[in-house]
This record gives C-alpha cells, structure tokens and sequence, in this order.
C-alpha cells in the first residue's frame, strides 16, 4: 500500500517537474522569437534611435525571459529595455508590447489606446492577430508558430521582412 502510493507521488513529481520544463522551454523559444522580431520589423525613424523598449501588460512569465534577452542581446548598438506595466494607462511611446494571454480580453481597448502609433502588439492568445494584433504566438501542430497580421503593421507603419513573412503564418 504505502509503495503504490510513493509511486504515484514520484510520478504526480515528475510531471510536475516536465510541465515546468517545457513551459520554461516554451518561454526561451518565445524570447528567441520575440529578439527576432526585433530584427526584422522596420520601425520609423523616431522609434530608431535611443534604447528599444519593451511594455509587457500585467503579470507574464515572459517578463523574465524578456530581460534575460535583454541582459545578453541589443538591437543593432540599441540596449533593450523591458518595462512591465500593470494598466492600459501606462501604454506609453514604445517598440513592442506584449499582451499575454491572461489580458487578451482587454485587446480592444489596447488597441484603441496604441491607435496608430508605430508600436508591435505582440499576443498569444487564438484569434488575437485576426483582431489587430501585429503578431501572435500561436501552437500549431504541437510546435511554438507566429501569425503575422499585415494590415495591423501597415497601421502602426510597421514593415516585416520578407525573411520575417516567410516564418509567419500571414492573416
């Protein structure tokens, strides 16, 4: 009996363990992505120069990744700078924000509150690049995928690659 039962909690320990692993694997590979989006997204001249900002809204585990990123990376000669930010007041002048899933409800109002301003609105929620996100981290065959939505980079005078387009999945 009290084996049967320590075989099931090293096994309950274990998942938990992978779980844990591979969201942390999830969270690297969304970094890599997110720095190469860095370098293949066209900002407009005034949002060339200076440090490259990035908001991320509300609580994410890719805040920590996103400064790790930016502790190693620069984009170009430019420090990368990573500001969470907790309201939709405190979107401010800035190269990308990241909207995580837990705050893609409010993606309506994020996007009023950017308008046409030259920011990438970076979501990983289903659904969210057909509703105007510049890009969205989505899951497609059991791998880590972006949809790149053109008319919302076209809005915000956003310019993708063509290396960057054919990653996408283009909406």
């Amino acid at each position: 009996m009290h084996r049967q039962i320590l075989i099931r909690l090293i096994l309950s320990c274990s998942i938990i363990l992978l779980t844990i692993r591979l969201n942390a694997q999830s969270y690297q590979l969304h970094g890599v992505y997110m720095y190469t989006f860095t370098r293949h997204i066209q900002w407009p001249d005034d949002l060339s120069k200076g440090d490259f900002d990035i908001l991320v809204y509300g609580e994410s585990p890719m805040t920590a990744e996103f400064k790790k990123m930016a502790d190693l990376k620069k984009v170009g000669t430019r420090p990368i700078k990573i500001y969470p930010i907790k309201t939709i007041t405190e979107i401010r002048k800035c190269n990308i924000l990241f909207v995580p899933a837990n705050k893609s409800e409010q993606l309506g109002d994020i996007l009023a509150k950017v308008g046409t301003n030259s920011i990438l609105v970076v979501t990983e929620q289903e659904g969210a690049a057909a509703k105007g996100s510049g890009i969205n981290f989505i899951t497609k065959n059991g791998k880590l995928a972006f949809e790149l939505n053109q008319a919302a980079l076209n809005k915000q005078k956003l310019k993708a690659t063509s290396e960057l387009t054919r990653l996408a999945i283009v909406i």
